[in-house]
């Protein structure tokens, strides 16, 4: 069977590919939403705000090439999934799972929901947009989003350089804008740079609480973790393509709160609900209704690639045998459909059931649960796998500071407001005990399934995916 007609998840992607895609999930809602949030804990302090997104930067840095030294080593598609298996076994694997199919639909969930917020809200100036026509919309674009996962990987790859285009296009208006300002020299906007440190200086625990939130728009450096089986030679293409997207977007992120430093005073960012918006309208009244539409068109593309990222989870885990084998399936477009489809559907029932959106949020301090894990796994597999070949291997220290990083972003805020949701975050997660036990450990089978299996192959006209030693030897280099 020729190479190109093989129903399997190819090694397309090169180095322009990975690196707008690792752009794509560090520039978000992020950095319209943080600047607001540094500068509050930060007590105000312009200068210390500007060094805390330089070490947000590193942080990320950081991060970025220890995750890159688990898609490197285990280059398959839900790389994050496969290696907490081989490091803790299947239990904490699914556990993993079941979280992460929670937390994927809600994160999916809220981009939409964001997407709607800013495309509704100019037609209501004056007043809150309503919730029907958000809720409405949210979901149109979510199945748009489902539909275009499902027809395969080249929607996606020419929908994420239009969006990337875009997103940098906004962010350099706002950048060469502040720039520009800075240069003619006025009194109002350079003002700030002769006291760039005068104000209060922050507590620990504000300053702490400011890195997290600068941290919060540097979040996706292990995106490539999740399609390192789609990556053309994953072991040179992915430092390549962090080492590329990371400064470039520190430089960006930094250069955007500089501009808005230079057009709106400390106060004026605070009490302002969105940021980009309140600067346009100061610089370019014009264009005040261009940048919301702008910002949704970027939105979209990050939810795009949210679901096609979780559907890579699903279809690693149905692999492995901790999902049904139709969610391991794929259409004739090589996508795993059912796997797209479980993620939107539960996306739709987060967005319509607001009550779950809240249970999603705790979730999240779940995220870093696993990624202290992940840290501890790397250094476990370093000790008990010496002879495993690692193209690459991360600085140790890096390892530490990022493990740090992440366990203060569990115990903070633990310690900070304790809730019994907590409490019930860690139920939830455990629950999928109920499963496990069950289909997984005692690998207990309905009768009916494999008719409903056969059953649900043919009506979606899926099919089991065509080895290949060529994708095995193109991982190898």
């Amino acid at each position: 069977m020729d190479q190109e007609k093989k129903i399997q998840l190819k090694r397309v992607f090169g180095y322009y590919w990975g690196t707008n895609f690792l752009i794509i999930n560090m520039i978000g809602a992020g950095i319209f939403v943080a600047p607001k949030g540094v500068l509050e804990y930060s007590r105000m302090n312009v200068g210390l705000s500007l060094c805390i997104w330089s070490i947000c930067a590193v942080l990320s840095v950081v991060s970025s090439l220890c995750y890159a030294e688990i898609g490197i080593t285990f280059p398959c598609s839900g790389a994050h999934y496969y290696f907490l298996k081989r490091c803790f076994g299947s239990l904490i694997a699914f556990l993993k799972l079941w979280t992460e199919v929670f937390v994927g639909s809600g994160l999916v969930a809220g981009q939409a929901l964001l997407f709607a917020e800013y495309s509704v809200q100019p037609f209501y100036l004056s007043c809150p947009a309503p919730e029907l026509p958000k809720t409405c919309l949210a979901l149109a674009v979510l199945w748009t989003a489902g539909i275009l996962n499902c027809r395969g990987v080249k929607e996606v790859t020419w929908l994420q350089t239009v969006s990337t285009v875009l997103k940098m296009a906004i962010l350099g208006l706002i950048s060469l804008g502040g720039v520009l300002l800075l240069l003619r020299g006025k009194r109002e906007n350079v003002g700030w740079l002769q006291n760039a440190f005068d104000a209060e200086f922050p507590d620990a625990s504000q300053l702490t609480e400011a890195i997290f939130q600068g941290y919060f728009a540097f979040s996706g450096g292990d995106c490539l973790t999740y399609v390192a089986g789609e990556l053309k030679k994953p072991r040179k293409t992915i430092p390549k393509c962090v080492l590329t997207a990371v400064p470039l977007v520190t430089v960006v992120y930094l250069l955007t709160n500089i501009s808005f430093l230079t057009v709106l005073t400390p106060r004026e960012i605070l009490t302002s609900d969105a940021v980009a918006i309140t600067w346009t309208d100061r610089v370019f009244p014009s264009l005040t209704w261009v940048i919301p539409f702008a910002i949704s068109a970027s939105l979209f593309s990050n939810l795009l690639i949210n679901i096609f990222e979780a559907s890579r989870v699903t279809y690693i885990a149905s692999e492995e045998g901790q999902l049904p084998l139709l969610f391991y399936m794929l259409n004739i477009h090589s996508s795993p459909l059912l796997s797209v489809l479980l993620i939107v559907i539960m996306a739709s029932f987060a967005i319509v059931l607001t009550s779950l959106m809240d249970l999603i949020n705790y979730l999240y301090f779940m995220i870093s649960f696993w990624s202290v894990l992940a840290m501890i796994g790397i250094l476990k597999l370093r000790y008990q796998e010496p002879d495993l070949p690692r193209p690459y291997k991360v600085f140790s220290p890096f390892i530490l500071v990022t493990m740090a990083v992440s366990l203060c972003l569990v115990l903070i805020p633990l310690a900070k407001s304790p809730k019994m949701h907590y409490v019930y975050v860690l139920l939830f997660s455990f629950s999928g005990l109920l499963f496990y036990i069950p289909f997984i450990h005692f690998k207990l089978r309905p009768v009916w399934f494999e008719k409903m299996t056969c059953y649900l192959q043919l009506l979606f006209n899926i099919c089991y995916p065509d080895r290949s030693d060529e994708q095995m030897s193109e991982a190898a280099t």
